[in-house]
């Protein structure tokens, strides 16, 4: 089933089509012809939980008192990377809260040091002025990853007192115009979203022309002001994963986090929706317990066990790690 989307107004009817299935097979295909059978398997180092942003649905919101807050130190940071690469990880994503205390300088060290291990470098430390991302461009970052969360304005404003929509994407857009693999997504449930809204999503990711593209489920957490809302649905979230495939051929999809804590099987059945890659956070213990964006019940870190694991799983579902 070929599949032609030029507005929001068709997307928001695929999005609502009684019966998903013909779409879900589409998007397989086009993942099989352009990414291939292959799940690339990354590894997610979440360095420092310290965030100056407000968002209201966040659980490293600076609002959020009772968290506890935590920085690695370099060298902890360092250790942790070539454990992930000796494991067998080929990509390091570093993440934190937008955090003062890494400053372009030192962030552009550990970069440095983590590309002589052969990873490549995804980072994810929130909206940077231009300077600082050529700055980490040129120490040899390959990747950056902001979600825009929401591509309405209106919305934006209500859960991000702490800035504008209009200001991430020129963020985004010099992340794409400095060379990086530009990544971003948005999550499933937020409180006044509607299918039209999703739809918008999933075009501003075309018009932007990300490379990878994260869809998740949102989860409420009981230190946020969104603490009495609903979970984000399943299904819809992996029905905006196939219409990224279908719009994004070949970017790099993954099964979120946020999906598996709600339901491990629904993880899993993305792979058949058109995702191709997978996370794992490889953040030691006990800094792993507070990066907590929603909260999660997780397994205490042991880098090489898990990741052999993983590959184990990934095979079982025929495809291959990588």
């Amino acid at each position: 089933m070929a599949v032609k989307i030029d507005s929001a107004k068709e997307l928001a009817g695929l999005l609502a089509l009684p019966d998903f299935g013909p779409i879900y097979a589409e998007a397989d295909r086009i993942r099989r012809e352009t990414v291939g059978d292959e799940v690339q398997i990354r590894a997610i180092l979440e360095f420092s939980n310290y965030c100056k942003r407000r968002c209201r649905y966040c659980g490293l919101n600076c609002d959020n008192r009772s968290a506890h807050r935590y920085r690695m130190r370099p060298e902890e940071i360092l250790h942790t990377a070539r454990e992930a690469a000796q494991a067998g990880y080929q990509t390091l994503v570093m993440q934190s809260g937008e955090d003062a205390y890494f400053t372009p300088e030192l962030l552009g060290e550990l970069i440095r040091e983590i590309k002589t291990t052969g990873m490549a470098v995804t980072v994810s430390c929130g909206e940077l002025d231009d300077a600082a991302l050529a700055h980490l461009r040129a120490c040899g970052a390959d990747r950056y990853l902001l979600k825009h969360e929401t591509a309405d304005p209106a919305l934006y404003d209500r859960l991000h007192p702490c800035g504008t929509l209009a200001h991430r994407v020129a963020c985004l857009r010099s992340i794409k115009r400095l060379g990086y693999e530009t990544g971003s997504g948005f999550m499933i449930g937020l409180p006044g979203q509607t299918l039209d809204t999703v739809a918008q999503d999933l075009l501003l990711l075309r018009e932007l022309g990300c490379d990878m593209v994260g869809i998740g489920p949102f989860i409420p957490h009981p230190d946020t002001p969104l603490r009495g809302c609903a979970q984000g649905s399943t299904e819809l979230t992996k029905r905006a994963v196939a219409l990224a495939r279908i719009l994004l051929p070949k970017a790099n999809l993954p099964a979120t986090t946020s999906l598996g804590v709600i339901d491990g099987a629904e993880k899993n059945d993305v792979f058949s929706c058109g995702a191709n890659v997978v996370m794992r956070k490889v953040t030691p213990d006990p800094y792993k317990q507070y990066y907590e964006i929603y909260p999660a019940h997780l397994d205490r870190t042991d880098i090489a066990a898990q990741r052999r694991e993983l590959e184990r799983q990934i095979r079982k579902l025929g495809r291959i790690p990588v």
